[in-house]
Formats: C-alpha cells, sequence, structure tokens
C-alpha cells in the first residue's frame, strides 16, 4: 500500500465480497433495532409534518403535503442511513475495533476494505429507503407502479453519502469529530434540497447552489416517480449523483490511504 499513489484507482478483485458479508453476518443480530434507528426520525417527521402541517397547508406544488414530503422523507431516510453507516460504524471498526487491522492480516488490500464498507453503507441505507416506501403503501400516501423506479436512486443516494461520509470518517480522530458533519453539512442540505418545501421558495443564489447538492438530486428524482410521474431533467440529475459516488469514493480512498501511511 505504501507505494501506490494516493489516488490510484482500485484494481478489478471481488476480494471485497467477504468482507461485506461479514458487515451483513453482524447486522443480522440487531436487524431491526437497526432498522428502527434509522427509519424512526424520518417516520416520525413523515407524519407528523405531513399530517399535522399539511392540515395547515394548502396543495403545495398540486399536491397534498404529505404526498410532496413523503419523496423528500425517503431520501432524506438513505441519506441519514448511509452518513451513520459510513461515519460511527465504519470509524467503530477502523479505530476502535480494529476490525480493519484484522482484516488486512489476510491477503486483501486497503480498497478492498473501503469498497465493502462503500457498499454495505448503500445497502443498509436501502433498508431504511425501503421502510419509508413501505409506509407510504400502508399509509395509501403513493401506490404508483413508479415506486419501483425509486429502487435505483435510493441505492445511487446511498452511495453517494456513503462515499462523503467515508472522507470524513478517514479525517476524524473521534466520535465527537462527526456532530460537524451532521451540523454544518447534512442539516442545512436536508433544509435547502426540497425535502420540506420546494426549492422555489429560496432565494435564487440559495437555489442555484442547492440545485447541484447531491439531496437535491435525489429528491428531484424521486419526487416525481412518488406522483407517478418520469422527472425532469433525469439524466442531469441521474448524472448529478454519480459524479457524487465516483468522486466521493476516490477522495475517501485516497484519505484513508494517507490517513493509514501516517
Amino acid at each position: 500500500m505504501s507505494s501506490r499513489s494516493l489516488f490510484a484507482l482500485p484494481a478489478p478483485s471481488l476480494r471485497f465480497v467477504p468482507i461485506y458479508l461479514r458487515n451483513l453476518l453482524v447486522w443480522r443480530k440487531l436487524a431491526l433495532a437497526s432498522v428502527l434507528g434509522n427509519i424512526a426520525d424520518p417516520l416520525i417527521t413523515l407524519v407528523a409534518f405531513g399530517y399535522g402541517l399539511g392540515a395547515l397547508l394548502p396543495r403545495v406544488e398540486g399536491v397534498p403535503y404529505i404526498v410532496f414530503l413523503a419523496a423528500g422523507s425517503v431520501c432524506m431516510s438513505t441519506a441519514m442511513a448511509a452518513s451513520f453507516e459510513a461515519l460511527y460504524s465504519a470509524y467503530s471498526r477502523m479505530q476502535v475495533q480494529q476490525t480493519w487491522a484484522s482484516i488486512l492480516n489476510a491477503p486483501v488490500e486497503l480498497e478492498d476494505v473501503l469498497i465493502a464498507e462503500w457498499l454495505w453503507a448503500a445497502t443498509k441505507s436501502m433498508f431504511s429507503g425501503l421502510a419509508i416506501i413501505a409506509v407510504m403503501l400502508a399509509l395509501n400516501i403513493s401506490r404508483s407502479p413508479t415506486l419501483l423506479l425509486l429502487l435505483p436512486v435510493i441505492m445511487l443516494t446511498g452511495l453517494a453519502f456513503g462515499g462523503i461520509g467515508l472522507c470524513f470518517n478517514a479525517l476524524a480522530r473521534g466520535y465527537d469529530f462527526f456532530t460537524y458533519y451532521f451540523t454544518l453539512v447534512i442539516t442545512p442540505m436536508v433544509f435547502i434540497s426540497g425535502v420540506y418545501y420546494p426549492m422555489t421558495a429560496l432565494p435564487e443564489w440559495l437555489a442555484t447552489l442547492a440545485h447541484w447538492l447531491p439531496l437535491a438530486a435525489a429528491v428531484d428524482l424521486a419526487r416525481p416517480l412518488v406522483l407517478g410521474q418520469w422527472p425532469a431533467d433525469a439524466a442531469q440529475r441521474f448524472a448529478v449523483l454519480v459524479a457524487y459516488c465516483v468522486v466521493s469514493f476516490v477522495v475517501a480512498l485516497a484519505l484513508t490511504r494517507r490517513r493509514l501511511r501516517t
């Protein structure tokens, strides 16, 4: 590892699969509590704001507020779950439990470990996203066939926020560091990315900035699908998410290599 460039791309390999499966087997022991913990906040938001605030609001962009909010809740739940896994759980395995150090004694590379963590964060976020979709179906918020197309959106959102989370994980010196990420990155992003209200309500400069954020791209793709429509500018919004996925992982790999070398 020490002789490779920080930004060298991973060589094609399936060595990450056993590491991914290891995380899955560990998660299965606490699966119910884990899923409930990840969906509690967005579920409460969906029900409380959707029915409570929705009773006081007129229709938003021509649809009931709870329907408008549902798509944002799916994306927010996915982003939060991926972030928690790529931060707290990955840091525990990397620094506290020294799981990564043990794995690296086997014939694997650091990129294999990081790919497994990245994909696992996205997988775990899918569980949360699917749980919110199940609530939407149960409450008859939406039963459009286009909900099936939310699955790739959820997966890309999980990969994007999983990669971003791994970047911050590589920089962290303790769990307290992650407070900065949630306070200064995630929370503002949620409020300006169209989760709770249309981005057209923002000042023009802020709406332009928010338009290029990963959560905004995810919401722009998800909301029409919840309404049974095809997203406008689908190719562009899809490309934004893919770009965040690729760039965040490459940067996370470089930062993690640098951290473990020093």
